[in-house]
């Protein structure tokens, strides 16, 4: 199973501009440490940081409307900073691997990723979605 690891750190946490060249050395160091150990271990399906927030839109939906609002959005209390996809027997082992982050701050979301076959195969969207993920190579169950 699929699992994704949402990463988030408060609003009042020290950005990268503020660290010293040592202080994000190290960081990186420490997450290119725990990346490895996720790639050693075969559960690393993807993941990726962020560009700050202030470079975000965000779409905002209320029945027809769409409202669009450029970043920073100074009314959250938190910040997406990056994520893993990590393929996990079970939401426990993805637990275990978020409580090994090396996070000085913030908190980790674990949330599992449906698998297609868990949709009415009968829709043709599904459908049409099996064919493509299959012609991208994607194994499926």
């Amino acid at each position: 199973m699929k699992y994704m690891l949402v990463m988030s750190q408060p609003r009042s946490a020290v950005s990268a501009e503020d660290m010293s060249p040592e202080e994000m050395a190290q960081i990186i160091e420490e997450m290119g440490r725990y990346n490895d150990e996720l790639i050693a271990a075969g559960v690393m399906a993807g993941g990726d940081g962020l560009a700050p927030d202030d470079e975000g839109t965000r779409i905002d939906f209320e029945g027809d409307e769409r409202t669009v609002t450029d970043g920073p959005f100074a009314e959250t209390k938190e910040v997406f900073q990056g994520f893993w996809i990590l393929e996990c027997a079970t939401q426990e082992e993805a637990v275990e691997w978020a409580r090994k982050a090396p996070l000085r701050s913030g908190n980790i979301v674990v949330r599992r990723i449906p698998s297609i076959d868990e949709f009415p195969q009968d829709l043709p969207a599904i459908q049409k979605e099996r064919e493509y993920r299959i012609a991208q190579g994607e194994k499926l169950d």
